[in-house]
């Protein structure tokens, strides 16, 4: 896979974006291009990456924009479940987050945090590291 040839594909689809550079390793594959790219020109480099690989297609996941990484603080949560009476858990909390129409386009960088605001308090705060997207195409919801 060469810088030429995505920089080809993109000259086709008469795109101004052009590929700096690349890297590819077990981990993915990076792609530095010289400005933001639009949704058609990561649909385009997506595709031109999964027919030059010779096999795991199915293992690539979407591409992605660049992105930063923010945080949600919930406030007041009970921190004992009144359904099973015990500590509530990271399953509880993503299952709140999953259920409820105003976290529907949050993807979470990490594992959500319960904090317990005091030893003898029953209230606990719940930080959530989320992905800031200012541009986002192609993306899925996903829940690590």
């Amino acid at each position: 896979m060469h810088i030429a040839n995505i920089n080809c594909v993109l000259k086709t689809i008469k795109s101004n974006t052009i590929a700096d550079f690349i890297h590819v390793d077990s981990k993915g594959i990076v792609i530095i291009t010289n400005n933001i790219s639009s949704g058609s020109d990561l649909q385009e480099i997506e595709k031109y990456v999964k027919n030059s690989l010779p096999s795991d297609v199915e293992n690539i996941s979407s591409s992605r924009l660049l992105q930063l990484k923010s945080y949600l603080k919930i406030i007041d949560i009970l921190y004992i479940s009144k359904k099973t009476n015990n500590q509530i858990s990271l399953d509880d909390i993503e299952n709140i987050l999953k259920n409820n129409y105003l976290f529907n386009d949050i993807i979470l960088a990490s594992k959500p945090h319960i904090i317990k605001v005091s030893p003898k308090s029953d209230i606990a705060i719940i930080w959530i590291d989320i992905w800031d997207m200012q541009n986002r195409t192609n993306t899925k919801k996903v829940i690590n």
